[in-house]
């Protein structure tokens, strides 16, 4: 650990990057997988086991958490961290991507968002000042500037409105956030599903000279390959010495291809979400456990795994759980979920400083092409 935040580039193969955050609360093992805690709070996991799968760092969310139970509460109770129990880093994510998943309940001016809570209809503003100082109060090590999102496919103009709106937001809260010793502010690349509009915003924000950069506006309604293909646009006019995080993803395969690309970060709730709802992610592919199949078979999800959610449970009990909705079924699968997608970090960290990433990419693909286990 150490008293600055720092990022160290171990080892390059091919496009894809080793390395490590050290920051006063914990090191960053990258690249990592970043389990979403929206509202303080990994949904249907104790912060002890999702610490226990591999997590270095959780998220929390600047809107949420500015609704309940408001940031001022969470200061006065000595921080996020001590709140829930978690000692390790946490990143918290601006309100940005509320902009445009709550778009029917916000109004957008140059100074910020008014919010219509989706809880009791209040109205609330985020500056990029505001939201800076609501991750100050909850005491998050890595804060993100307020940006705008947009959801895709959209018109041109307003990509580049938005781009260079957030371009002058990042630059708002680089003077609110100031020098903060040991904490770090990422921007935010965005210019939606257009080369040109993503080189100038990752050239503008690289003049910032932030800690970490993250390109975002990405998985929000286009094709793989034109996400693909806006982080190889991106990537090669990022420093090369600071960590890129791309936010909101993914899927096990969008892991693997972007980091493949360069990318250090990820967080999605695709995995606990999933599991709430009977999917699970193995080595083997996707499982939904809610089908007939599984329902006399006592076989685990996956004999070979070091959790015991995975390991230790039967797909028949975890299907009766799951059909006759159990939270139970919902807790093991995204325990599960988790697991697996540490697994899949830690594969790639150890393929990558071996210097065979590429051969550990398609290991791992023919193997989810095969599938899962034959029906007993």
């Amino acid at each position: 650990m150490t008293d600055n935040f720092q990022f160290t580039l171990k080892k390059t193969d091919s496009g894809a990057r080793l390395g490590q955050v050290s920051m006063p609360r914990g090191e960053i093992r990258t690249p990592a997988f970043m389990p979403v805690g929206t509202v303080g709070t990994v949904k249907a996991m104790y912060l002890d086991q999702v610490r226990e799968t591999g997590a270095d760092i959780i998220l929390g969310n600047t809107y949420h958490l500015m609704l309940r139970p408001t940031a001022e509460r969470v200061a006065r109770l000595g921080g996020l961290h001590k709140l829930i129990r978690w000692e390790h880093p946490i990143l918290t994510d601006s309100g940005g991507f509320q902009v445009m998943s709550l778009s029917g309940l916000r109004k957008l001016d140059e100074q910020g968002v008014t919010f219509k809570s989706h809880v009791d209809g209040s109205l609330h503003h985020m500056s990029p000042e505001r939201s800076i100082e609501i991750q100050g109060l909850l005491g998050s090590d890595i804060q993100m500037q307020l940006d705008e999102c947009v959801a895709l496919p959209a018109e041109p103009k307003e990509i580049e409105r938005a781009m260079e709106m957030s371009l002058r937001w990042a630059e708002r809260c680089r003077v609110a956030f100031g020098e903060q010793p040991g904490k770090a502010m990422f921007g935010i690349v965005q210019g939606g599903d257009i080369p040109a509009l993503r080189i100038r915003s990752a050239e503008a924000l690289s003049q910032l000279d932030l800690k970490g950069y993250a390109i975002g506006g990405l998985a929000v309604g286009e094709p793989q390959d034109v996400m693909l293909q806006m982080l190889e646009t991106t990537l090669p006019v990022l420093p090369l010495e600071k960590p890129r995080y791309l936010m909101g993803v993914g899927t096990p395969d969008d892991i693997l291809k972007s980091v493949a690309r360069g990318i250090d970060m990820f967080d999605c709730v695709m995995p606990t979400r999933s599991g709430r709802h009977g999917l699970a992610f193995t080595r083997r592919g996707k499982v939904n456990i809610r089908n007939a199949r599984h329902a006399e078979d006592m076989r685990p999800l996956d004999e070979q795994s070091n959790c015991p959610a995975s390991r230790d449970y039967s797909r028949a009990y975890l299907h009766h759980l799951v059909r006759s909705n159990e939270a139970l079924g919902g807790m093991l699968l995204s325990w599960h979920n988790l697991a697996y997608y540490q697994e899949l970090m830690q594969g790639i960290r150890k393929a990558i400083a071996e210097g065979r990433f590429a051969d550990f990419m398609a290991e791992t693909q023919e193997e989810w092409a095969r599938g899962d286990l034959q029906p007993v």
